[in-house]
């Protein structure tokens, strides 16, 4: 499944770390769900998304 992370989170200035720690996971897990080597669970994708301020849906994209 692919995202725009990465993207979203360059947009408002966040990092791998700080998104990671407001998530309570690795920042390498951030980093492997960024380059779509890791689909995250349904819970940590809310936790993304509310982090991130969007829908859940804006983050992914189901191929």
């Amino acid at each position: 499944m692919k995202n725009k992370i990465k993207e979203i989170r360059k947009k408002l200035g966040i990092t791998q770390k700080r998104l990671a720690q407001e998530c309570s996971v690795a920042r390498q897990t951030i980093n492997c769900i960024e380059n779509n080597k890791y689909d995250p669970t349904l819970e940590l994708a809310f936790k993304i998304s509310k982090t991130l301020k969007v829908k859940v849906d804006e983050l992914f994209i189901y191929e």
